[in-house]
């Protein structure tokens, strides 16, 4: 659903996975499979990259990392309901409680615990939401208003556009957390559609090149 609404292939990442294999096993794999495509040609011009959940801070995570090595931004990123902030400081994750259907903190904590084995929960690297965000491309951010992760969207969005980075948010009211794997759901047509839009507004140039 996302190549059609994209009318692009996918690469999808099948990253090593906590408790097994804790940060940075994933970071390293995301940079890895990033580096494959440009060594099979494609322009960095030409990719989006995309998460969803911890998928989507480790989207921004690998950013952050190429930003560290110097290597070149993909076209921009899209976004689905980001775990930016491993440390839950989100006002969302009390706010949002008993609204929720998908996740609590409760099982956040724990999750975070594995895959951090240690590290600093505040680490940009882990947690995005913290990171120095100027000079990334820009990014599609999508999520549920009833998300006890609301606010690790809404806060993300403001962090980078203070540090001069696009970032056009999306909040679908009622909706829960990935709402957009539902294909039933109108809303998750809907928030496909606007990611076609989005890849095609950043791609453009180059495919059209």
């Amino acid at each position: 659903r996302v190549a059609a609404a994209c009318r692009a292939p996918v690469l999808g990442v099948d990253y090593r996975l906590a408790p097994e294999h804790p940060y940075p096993a994933a970071v390293d794999d995301a940079l890895a499979s990033y580096e494959h495509l440009l060594a099979a040609g494609i322009k960095p011009e030409a990719i989006v990259v995309a998460g969803d959940s911890a998928g989507g801070g480790l989207a921004l995570a690998l950013m952050l990392k190429l930003k560290e090595l110097g290597k070149p931004q993909p076209a921009g990123a899209v976004l689905f309901s980001p775990w930016s902030d491993l440390t839950a400081s989100g006002e969302s994750t009390k706010t949002r409680i008993d609204a929720d259907p998908m996740i609590s903190a409760e099982m956040l904590n724990p999750m975070a615990d594995l895959y951090l084995n240690g590290s600093d929960a505040a680490n940009p690297m882990v947690s995005p939401l913290f990171g120095d965000l100027a000079g990334l491309p820009p990014l599609l951010i999508q999520v549920g208003d009833d998300e006890i992760l609301l606010d690790d969207s809404t806060r993300l969005a403001k962090n980078a556009e203070a540090a001069g980075v696009k970032a056009d948010i999306e909040i679908f009211d009622g909706a829960f957390h990935v709402f957009q794997n539902q294909p039933h759901l109108p809303e998750s047509a809907d928030a496909l559609k606007s990611m076609g839009k989005f890849f095609d507004s950043v791609t453009d140039a180059v495919i059209g090149a």
